[in-house]
Order: C-alpha cells, then sequence, then structure tokens
C-alpha cells in the first residue's frame, strides 16, 4: 500500500507485495538495554508486480549488517524503511540477512519487543513487527517461522515462542536456548516471544479427532492459583470449536501468557496467546462475576482466532472485521451456547445490546464514524474500534439469521475449504457464507447486504401500525434511513432482518415471524384481527438498528409484562424509563427534588422485581436504568450534568418507593452457597448488589443508618470479591460517610493485588459527582503511590473511569475537567499513543454539549491539536474531532 496525502492510507490503493518471503529465520540475544536479532529471510519477487525495490518497514532499530545471499549489499533508508536496490533478478529465491539492535527496556509504547516486571513480551499487531527488525510487515505477507532464543538461564528460565518446541539446553556462559518451529505460515503480526520468571499450570487433552495436546497457562510466580478458571475456558473453548464448526486444535501445545503491562485485552499471536492478566486472572477472592465472565469470553476469543484469523487473515487492515467481527460473534456464541438455557441466554444477548448501544451507535454518529471495513486511515490503531469489532459481529449475526444456525456452519466449512492457508477480505466471507446457501435471502440479496460493510452510521427504523376495526386489518409500515456521515452523505437502503411480533392487549401473541426489510418503505399487512395488536418488533435486536415507534405507555406495560421475547421485555423497561427521563429533563427549571415518578411505571417495575418467573440477572438488567450516555445520545443538546442529576434523582426515587421490595430481594438472594460463577448463582449475586445499593440510597435520602451498616458488614464479612466489591460500591455510590472507611480496608486487604487495586481505584473515579469532589479526588488518586501512569490497565483505572466512564463528572460547566483530559492526553501520548488516543476519545461527541461546555471542549481539543509533535495515533482523533 502507498501513502496517500497527509499519510493517509486508502483501501482503493492495495496491491499485492513486490516480494513475497517464504521463510523466516530468527535468533534473539536477549538482553533489557540491547537485544540482538539476526534475521535470514528467503525471498522472491512477486511475478504479478512490475520490478521495483525492496522496500522493509522499521522503526527505533539500530541497523548493524545486511546481507543478500551472503554478500553485503548497498541500501539506503526513507521513511523509516529499508530499501534495497541491487538484487537478483529472475524470480529464484534469494537469501537475506538483517542484524538489528533493539532497547526493549525503553519501550514504553509497548509495541514490538519491550520488558515488563523484568520479563521480555512482545505485541506485533498491527504494526509491531517492524519495531523488532526490518520486514515487510503487512498481514498478506505469510511465512514460516523459526525462532531461536537465548538468554540468561536465571534471569529468564522460560524462553517461548509460536508453535512447536523442538530443541533446548544450556549454553556455556549461564545462558540456554530454546528452538520453536511454527509448521503455519503466518503474517508478522502473529509473531510473539516471551521469556521470563514464569510458571504454568497445564493440562493434558485429547480432541475428538482424537489427537493429544498439551495447553498451558503460564502467569508470574504467585499468581498460578488464579488460573485454574482461565485453564478451564480455554478447555470449554477448544471442545465448542470442534463441537460447533468442526474445527480442531492444529497445534502439540496451545500456551497463554499473563503480563501486567498491556495495550489490548489479549492477542491470538499463532500458539501464543499474550494476555493482559485482568483477562486470566481470577480467584473467587480478587475476581468479580463480571470477571469470571470476561476471562471465558476473552479466552475464546483469543483461541477462536487461532482459525478465524490466524487461519484465514485479513489481505489488509481495512479488512480487519474479517477477523475481529467474525470472532467476537464466536465468542458471544460460546457464552450463549456455555450459558444453556433460554434466560441466561437472554441475559448475555442483552449484555452484548448494552456494549453496542451504549459505545458503538455513539461512534457512528461521532467524528470517528466509519463503516465495518473502512476506506481510509492514518493509524491503524485507531481502527480497533466497536464498530469494527462489535458492529462486525451484528453483521456476521445477520448473515446468520438470514441462512440459518445450520446454513452458517455450512458456509464456515466452504470458507475454510477454499481460504485455509490464505489473506483474504470481507467480501470472501460474505460470498462463502452465500454460495453454501444459494437458496438463501442472504444469497439473493448479497451485493444490497454488503452495504453493511461499505456504509457508515446507524441506520434507523420507522414503524407506524394503522388498524382498520371495520376489516379487521393491522398494518405496520416500516422505513428506513441513515444520517449521513463524513464522505457519505447518501445511503442506500439495508437488507435488514427485523423479528416480529403481534401481542393482544392481554399479552396473548397472535403472530410472529421475521421480515428482512429491504426496500426504503415496505407495508406488512395483517388480516383478522379482532382489536389492534401491540406490535413487538427488533424481537432479539435482529438488526443493529434505531426502532422508532411511538408506543404508548399501555403498550408498552402490556411488551414488558407479557413479550415471549426477553430483548423487547427488558427494551419496553427501558422505553418506559427513557421516556420519562428525557421528559423531565426537557423541563426547564425542574428541579431535582420535583421529580416524581408516576405510580403504574414504579408498580410495573416492582411486578417485575417480584414476579417468580423471572431470573434474577434478568431482574437486574430490567431494574437498572439507562446509562448517562445512552439518554445523551436521545437528545440534539446534551448537558451531562442535567441528565446526571435527572438519573440520579430518578434513582433514589426508585430506591424508596420500592424499599420493601429491595429488602424482600436482597434477603431472598443474599446466600448464594459455596461461590460458583455459574449464570444463575452470578445473577442472584447482581441482583442482590443492586437491591443494597437502593437501599443504601434510600437510607441516604432518610437519613437512615441501618442499611449503610449492613453493607459494611457485608463486606467485611463478604466470602467472594462479588458480594464484597457490590458492599462496597453500595457505599460509595450513595455518599455514605462509612465509604471512606470501607475503601480504607479495602485497599490494606488487596494493596498487593494490582487487578483489586484497578477496581479501587476505578469505583472513586467513577463515583457519583456531589459538588464537583470527583476532580479533586482523581487528582489525588494520582498522586497515590500505587498510581502509575506507565502501566494501561492502571491508567485506565483512573483516567478513563473519570474521562469516559463519568460524564456528570467530566464535563463540567468551568472546564476543569476538560483541562484535565487534554493535559493527559499530552502526558500520555509521549509514553504510550496508543493508550492516549483511546483518551482522546472521550471527547468524540463534543458538538453536542450545550454552552458553555460545547466552546471549553472545543478549546481543549484544539490544545492538544496545537502540539506539535503529537503521534499520529493521536493526531487522526483530534483532527476528526475538530473537521466540519
Amino acid at each position: 500500500m502507498r501513502e496517500g496525502h497527509n499519510n493517509v492510507i486508502y483501501r482503493a490503493d492495495y496491491q499485492e507485495p513486490a516480494f513475497w518471503i517464504d521463510t523466516v529465520d530468527l535468533c534473539f540475544d536477549l538482553d533489557p538495554a540491547k537485544t540482538r536479532v539476526l534475521n535470514r529471510m528467503k525471498l522472491r519477487r512477486n511475478p504479478d508486480v512490475m520490478p521495483q525495490p525492496l522496500r522493509l518497514d522499521g522503526e527505533e532499530l539500530n541497523l548493524a549488517r545486511v546481507l543478500v545471499n551472503g554478500q553485503g549489499t548497498s541500501f539506503k533508508m526513507e521513511n523509516n524503511q529499508l530499501v534495497l536496490e541491487n538484487l537478483p533478478d529472475g524470480f529464484e529465491p534469494f537469501d537475506l540477512e538483517i542484524f538489528t539492535t533493539c532497547a526493549p527496556a525503553k519501550n514504553t509504547k509497548l509495541s514490538g519487543l519491550y520488558v515488563s516486571n523484568d520479563s521480555f513480551f512482545t505485541q506485533c499487531e498491527a504494526e509491531g513487527f517492524r519495531r523488532i527488525t526490518y520486514f515487510l510487515d503487512r498481514p498478506d505477507v505469510m511465512a514460516s517461522y523459526t525462532v531461536l532464543l537465548r538468554a540468561d538461564k536465571k534471569a529468564y528460565p522460560v524462553l517461548l515462542s509460536n508453535g512447536n518446541l523442538v530443541e533446548q539446553g544450556d549454553m556455556d556462559d549461564g545462558r540456554h536456548f530454546a528452538k520453536w518451529v511454527d509448521p503455519f505460515r503466518k503474517p508478522s503480526y502473529l509473531f510473539a516471544l516471551v521469556a521470563g520468571q514464569l510458571v504454568a499450570r497445564e493440562q493434558r487433552i485429547k480432541s475428538r479427532a482424537g489427537n493429544e495436546h498439551l495447553l498451558q497457562v503460564y502467569v508470574r510466580p504467585g499468581d498460578l492459583d488464579k488460573t485454574e478458571h482461565a485453564m478451564n475456558s480455554l478447555m470449554a473453548s477448544v471442545a465448542w470449536d470442534e463441537a460447533r464448526f468442526g474445527l480442531t486444535l492444529d497445534l502439540e501445545r496451545f500456551m497463554i501468557v499473563a503480563t501486567s503491562d498491556f495495550n489490548m485485552g489479549a492477542m491470538e499471536n499463532k500458539g501464543l496467546n499474550i494476555f493482559n492478566t485482568k483477562y486470566v486472572l481470577a480467584s473467587q477472592a480478587t475476581a468479580t462475576d463480571t470477571d469470571f465472565g470476561n476471562i471465558e469470553s476473552v479466552v475464546g476469543h483469543e483461541y477462536f482466532h487461532n482459525w478465524t484469523g490466524n487461519r484465514i487473515t485479513c489481505r489488509d487492515w481495512f479488512q480487519l472485521s474479517l477477523k475481529e467481527g467474525l470472532t467476537v460473534f464466536r465468542d458471544q456464541e460460546f457464552s450463549m451456547d456455555l450459558a444453556g438455557e433460554a434466560s441466561a441466554r437472554a441475559v448475555k444477548r442483552i449484555e452484548d445490546v448494552r456494549v453496542l448501544r451504549t459505545a458503538q451507535f455513539p461512534e457512528d454518529a461521532g467524528p470517528m464514524a466509519h463503516p465495518v471495513r473502512p476506506d481510509q486511515y492514518m493509524e491503524i490503531n485507531n481502527f480497533y474500534t466497536v464498530t469494527v469489532y462489535e458492529k462486525g459481529a451484528e453483521v456476521v449475526r445477520m448473515m446468520q439469521t438470514l441462512v440459518g444456525r445450520d446454513g452458517f456452519a455450512s458456509g464456515m466449512k466452504l470458507y475454510f475449504e477454499r481460504h485455509d492457508g490464505h489473506a483474504v477480505t470481507c467480501d470472501d466471507f460474505a460470498q462463502a457464507i452465500a454460495d453454501a446457501n444459494p437458496e438463501s435471502k442472504l444469497a439473493q440479496l448479497l451485493p444490497q447486504f454488503k452495504r453493511w460493510y461499505s456504509q457508515a452510521g446507524t441506520p434507523r427504523v420507522k414503524a407506524v401500525g394503522h388498524y382498520d376495526a371495520a376489516s379487521g386489518i393491522y398494518n405496520l409500515t416500516l422505513t428506513q434511513s441513515c444520517p449521513p456521515t463524513a464522505g457519505q452523505e447518501v445511503k442506500e437502503p439495508f437488507v435488514i432482518p427485523i423479528g416480529l411480533g403481534l401481542l393482544g392487549a392481554d399479552g396473548a401473541e397472535l403472530s410472529h415471524g421475521m421480515h428482512v426489510l429491504t426496500e426504503a418503505t415496505e407495508t406488512l399487512t395483517f388480516p383478522g384481527l379482532q382489536a389492534a395488536p401491540v406490535p413487538s418488533i427488533l424481537r432479539g435486536f435482529s438488526a443493529p438498528v434505531i426502532l422508532e415507534y411511538d408506543y404508548t405507555d399501555a403498550e408498552l406495560l402490556t411488551l414488558l409484562a407479557h413479550d415471549t421475547d426477553p430483548f423487547n421485555r427488558w427494551e419496553a423497561g427501558q422505553r418506559l424509563a427513557v421516556n420519562r427521563a428525557l421528559g423531565y429533563i426537557g423541563q426547564d427549571g425542574l428541579a431535582a427534588g420535583d421529580i416524581r415518578l408516576d405510580a403504574p411505571y414504579i408498580e410495573a417495575m416492582r411486578t417485575v422485581l417480584r414476579d417468580p418467573k423471572l431470573d434474577a440477572a434478568f431482574k437486574e438488567l430490567a431494574l437498572t436504568l439507562p446509562a448517562e450516555t445512552y439518554l445523551g445520545e436521545q437528545l440534539d443538546v446534551v448537558d451531562p450534568q442535567r441528565i446526571h442529576a435527572v438519573r440520579e434523582a430518578m434513582r433514589e426515587q426508585l430506591a424508596g418507593a420500592l424499599y420493601d421490595d429491595w429488602q424482600w430481594a436482597f434477603e431472598t438472594h443474599k446466600e448464594n452457597g459455596a461461590y460458583t460463577p455459574d449464570s444463575v448463582s452470578s445473577g442472584r449475586r447482581a441482583l442482590t448488589g443492586l437491591a443494597l445499593t437502593n437501599l443504601c440510597l434510600a437510607a441516604r435520602a432518610s437519613g437512615d443508618a441501618v442499611w449503610p451498616g449492613k453493607a459494611l458488614q457485608r463486606f467485611k464479612d463478604a466470602s467472594n470479591m462479588t458480594d464484597r466489591f457490590n458492599a462496597l460500591a453500595a457505599l460509595v455510590t450513595s455518599g455514605h460517610e462509612l465509604a471512606g472507611q470501607a475503601l480504607q480496608r479495602f485497599h490494606a486487604m488487596f494493596k498487593d493485588e494490582a487487578l483489586v487495586l484497578d477496581k479501587w481505584f476505578a469505583l472513586q473515579a467513577g463515583a457519583p459527582d456531589r459538588g464537583g469532589n470527583v476532580l479533586p479526588a482523581v487528582k489525588q488518586l494520582m498522586k497515590h503511590p500505587d498510581f502509575s501512569l506507565r502501566n494501561p490497565n492502571r491508567a485506565r483505572s483512573v483516567i478513563f473511569s473519570y474521562c469516559s466512564a463519568n460524564p456528570g463528572g467530566f464535563h463540567r460547566h468551568d472546564a476543569a475537567g476538560y483541562v484535565f483530559w487534554s493535559e493527559r492526553v499530552i502526558e500520555l501520548d509521549s509514553i504510550n499513543p496508543q493508550v492516549a488516543a483511546r483518551l482522546a476519545r472521550a471527547l468524540d461527541r463534543w458538538k453536542k454539549l450545550a454552552e458553555p461546555m460545547r466552546g471549553a471542549a472545543r478549546e481543549a481539543i484544539a490544545r492538544v491539536a496545537a502540539k506539535p509533535d503529537l503521534s499520529n495515533d493521536v493526531r487522526e482523533v483530534v483532527t476528526r474531532a475538530l473537521a466540519d
């Protein structure tokens, strides 16, 4: 790919590489200050590309030697590329040897080869391999790797790389070596090495095919007791992929390694997955139910990449959703299948949709809006987004909806038959699913369906119902549209599967099915009805769209009480809450103390809470008010402090009005026996936590000290982190004076547990802002001895929890939050541009803010943009934010 103007890279400019690399033989002499890398490659010219010089990518490398077929050769450096012109003619393979050194201990970007806690790690996706050696660092160049690692044996007793260990031994100088061979061709972004003081949990398994494999989870000494759940999740992942899709583990061993310094959640390097400790380490004493669920999901995600991402990879980075959207869909399906029963599956679906609507929908409506398959980028790290991942997963889910579960499995089988071992495109995947199901709606509508890959923005589906009593006919008119986004003023109609049901006023189901909307406007006709039905539209959230239907309260209450679709039952409750919140927000001069929730809404929530047929996990979701960010997205002009005040007032109203019911919920669900993170037990704990928070909120309003005292006692007595942290959060969220005592005790108990301290920091930075007290607290937390800006997890726990997850505290009328943000973005950019760019996204939606916040936010963004030596990562974000 060539670079366009202003360093922008365009998908339309894709060209095959001028050279192919067949084999790579790497030798590492590992040293924190000066690691030596000898890279021997076998290359050949690409006969399909006009002859041109070989251009190898490299960053922050010291070049010592370049040999072609064993002989010295001339070269030059151009824009971080090593350029070789005097290469053998013809298409016969030739040898290229490059010797370089790098300084892993100085690598704060955590991209390439770096040191963390006296151990070596790599992160090569997307473009980190060029920080290890000069290379054609692009995903369509796939090679076979042999890796020799040499290091001091006492300091680095464990030496790991991709593939299979073929040789190891001691050397004469106190060092030792390990030789690894990966039998599968791979792109450079999947390369990995690890060296350090590590211990492993091991498990031998036998696949359905009868092959034996060694599974290993490596961690630092002292953390081995927190790896059982990760290992169980890995074993479940291997079994599920083989059972669901016929995809078996293809290596002798599969390794996971955890490190506390990592920019991402985890990385799917072939056979050697490197994880953020957050997604590996868990015990009932240190991890919440949410942590256990996240570990299961992320372990599954990275393992599933072994096939969808590794065996078949991306032709270019614009195709990122080919592996990420598909693999998110696979990990969602995995977690739903493991959940088992329908209600637990529904809870997982609701949780996934909440993420989509609170994070991806705003991205679609902001300056960083881009299609699932982007057309251009300045910095690829900025496109590891919720659009590529979560919306990409929804696109894959719609494919499964259109061809059926079995049809999708057949499509996956054809995809691997066609493309195993190759670097391909999103089009190749969609074509395989369609070709395996030639009679399906997907096959018939494929060109139109692929607009989901090329058009940015969230489609809107407006539904209008009309019942004619004389004929007994109900007509439902569906109209789709999509707002303009940068570079895409006009959008063509999408293919939108819409799950539909009709309910009678008494809740009886009159009709159900799936309609595929393809035109701008379509009308569906339902004859033979005795009365106007209540439509249940977009069941199961069958497409990533915004549904506009003018439901009455009576209709929503019917859906909440009777809908057979759990998602729409939950959605009805959310709509009831949204309607009330927006009504209060829109009333000028209405003080928070004047907010009075109406009796029908309160009674509906009471009915849900008391319903013996509903699972506790579902109740917790249904009784949780919509997020402040989601409420903000429903408004044209946003005052985050106003939204926060209204939502808090509604919470306190529900807490007081349902006081007896919350007590019942707490007492009924508080005991769960021996701890297990299964869906039923975790749902009971979630509802108990919500009940305790509401009881503490009600106590705050009434001045009663009983429930805060009970919360403190539960905090002290808890046998697991979920109950302990829920009790702590109840005290902090309600602003009770006992919170300070509990926070001190919590820190003393877990001062040596980094991941638990992240929770402690995040809880305080994300606390409700009462009188502007959170920002001063955040500044104090940054001075805490346990805070480090260089550790991404710790930076996220404080700075991101405040700037990105606490809108009521961050969007201050005095602009102090924005000044803090701009200082932190600039400070982080000099250390770790990827983390800084993520933080820069906190002000994406500044144009929607009410004054004076709008002007102050723009000024803060401009302050960052004016810094002359910004990274491409941050510059792209702030430049797009400021664009008209």
